[in-house]
């Protein structure tokens, strides 16, 4: 490799490394200096968890802080409420001259890209940071502070609403279940009344009546045979004798010993049985029935006793009136105790499916009553709840740091920008020399000539210029860097001030080559 033959020929063609310099320099220099500065404001918030433990009172609202985060960004950020937040606090004004050329969907699309939110710290405390860049400081921490302001009321609002949801929803439970549970006490105290004589809860009672009503009858029936066979033996003696026997004042009547053994045993059972004992009742109606048939014929004895016709009783007839009366209400007696005993076993028969209704009704009724419960310690949750969010003492976003306007502007990175236009005028320029020399085929030192005749020289003579020629090569590499160094920056001024503003093409640009 002949280094000096190569040496010589990069200084020959180091005026096009010096035109590509100063182009990529005039056009690095240009982008930098035609770039508005940009000012970012910055606020910080945090995500607080609830004030009161959740052991003493929990909050109702359970959504998850990243999750509400984000369901808050997505609630602000609709395209009505960005084109509002720009048309209030002016981000795009004719002095920007982005008013007139913006569309509303454009408006939209560059409020987006240039608000920024942030959500870090997951693993402990979540940190929000908010941020908008624009060319005024002052308007970047105004749309900052309101976006800030914006996420606190939504914030506050979704979880108001929320807890007030559940509030309303467990409210409305515990009315419905009461209304509930009043019909169904309703319908289990009309069917009570509808069956009182044949509920469960009596049903031991009335047997016991059933078991009275029937020794009763088995009682009164021997009564009647006893009182039938006296009927008959007065009746066959009297047949016989023509007589019944003397009845006298101190004559003591059959009615009158029975009479004193029912005294007898009323008091007997008055000492063992309690006085609503049906037995009792039956003891003393038969009593009274008694002490009237005695009272009559002591008065019929003493008044004399007249039959039908005026004429006096025989005391054989007076007997058998007498028996065939106590038969007559021995009869009237078994009559009603057994029309008695017919409706206890129409209700004993029936206790059975009133049982099962009745259990059916209280069964739903408890079941009501559970879930009312349920309910209204569900609502008595959700009221302290509310209470919690109410009072802010539930999980809440705070401001650490509220936006301010920035002193110094984000961006762009003027040195940054001006190198890279310097570094891609010097390669460019070393991509040209390195282009041309490997597109170049022509002969040039006796090398090529050996190479490509094959043939030595004796000598060899360079290319000699004149003076001429040399300062015409002078003044068109000066003209060429004239025109780099003036030329290039009008144009992108005209460019840019009259046809079409660049500031949008120079920032996706560097957006596409990382320079952003």
């Amino acid at each position: 490799m002949d280094l000096k033959f190569y040496l010589a020929i990069f200084w020959r063609r180091f005026p096009y490394v010096l035109i590509l310099l100063a182009l990529g320099t005039a056009a690095g220099l240009t982008v930098a200096l035609t770039q508005k500065p940009i000012y970012v404001a910055e606020a910080r918030l945090v995500v607080e968890s609830q004030q009161i433990p959740d052991e003493l009172a929990a909050s109702t609202v359970r959504t998850d802080a990243a999750e509400q985060l984000q369901i808050i960004q997505q609630r602000i950020f609709t395209r009505d409420n960005l084109l509002d937040m720009a048309n209030r606090l002016g981000v795009y004004t004719e002095t920007d001259g982005t008013e007139d050329r913006l569309r509303p969907d454009e408006k939209v699309e560059d409020m987006s890209a240039r608000i920024n939110v942030d959500l870090g710290g997951r693993s402990a405390a979540i940190i929000v940071t908010v941020s908008f860049d624009d060319p005024l400081p002052d308007r970047a921490a105004a749309v900052v502070n309101e976006i800030v302001t914006l996420i606190l009321q939504e914030n506050i609002e979704m979880r108001t609403t929320v807890s007030g949801q559940t509030l309303d929803f467990f409210a409305q439970e515990t009315e419905q279940l009461e209304q509930e549970l009043s019909q169904m006490r309703g319908q289990i105290l009309a069917f009570q009344e509808a069956n009182l004589e044949a509920l469960p809860d009596s049903l031991e009672f009335r047997r016991s009546q059933q078991a009275a009503a029937q020794e009763r009858i088995l009682e009164l029936d021997r009564e009647r045979i006893q009182l039938r066979e006296r009927r008959d033996r007065l009746v066959q003696l009297f047949e016989q004798t023509g007589e019944v026997g003397l009845l006298g004042v101190a004559a003591r009547t059959p009615e009158e010993a029975e009479l004193q053994e029912l005294l007898d045993e009323l008091t007997r059972a008055s000492a063992l049985l309690s006085p609503d004992n049906p037995r009792i009742g039956i003891l003393q109606a038969q009593v009274a029935a008694l002490e009237r048939i005695v009272a009559a014929q002591q008065a019929a004895a003493s008044n004399g006793t007249l039959d039908t016709e005026g004429a006096p009783l025989t005391p054989f007839a007076l007997q058998l009136a007498d028996l065939e009366g106590q038969i007559a209400f021995i009869d009237e007696q078994k009559a009603l105790i057994e029309q008695n005993l017919e409706e206890l076993s129409a209700s004993i028969a029936a206790t059975p499916g009133n049982a099962l209704t009745l259990a059916t009704l209280e069964r739903n009724f408890e079941n009501l009553r559970t879930q009312y419960d349920r309910a209204v310690q569900n609502r008595a949750i959700a009221e302290v709840g509310d209470t919690i969010e109410a009072l802010s003492k539930g999980q809440r976003i705070t401001v650490i740091e509220q936006a301010i306007a920035p002193t110094s502007p984000s961006r762009p990175n003027r040195r940054l920008i001006a190198a890279t236009g310097v570094a891609a005028g010097l390669g460019m320029g070393f991509g040209l020399i390195v282009l041309l020399e490997l597109l170049n085929t022509a002969v040039r030192r006796p090398a090529d000539i050996v190479n490509g005749l094959q043939i030595t020289p004796f000598m060899t003579m360079p290319y000699i210029r004149t003076r001429g020629q040399i300062w015409r090569r002078r003044l068109l590499i000066l003209a060429a860097l004239a025109v780099v160094f003036l030329g290039v920056p009008a144009a992108i001024w005209y460019i840019d001030e009259n046809i079409q503003p660049l500031q949008p093409v120079f920032d996706e640009v560097l957006r596409r080559v990382g320079l952003d």
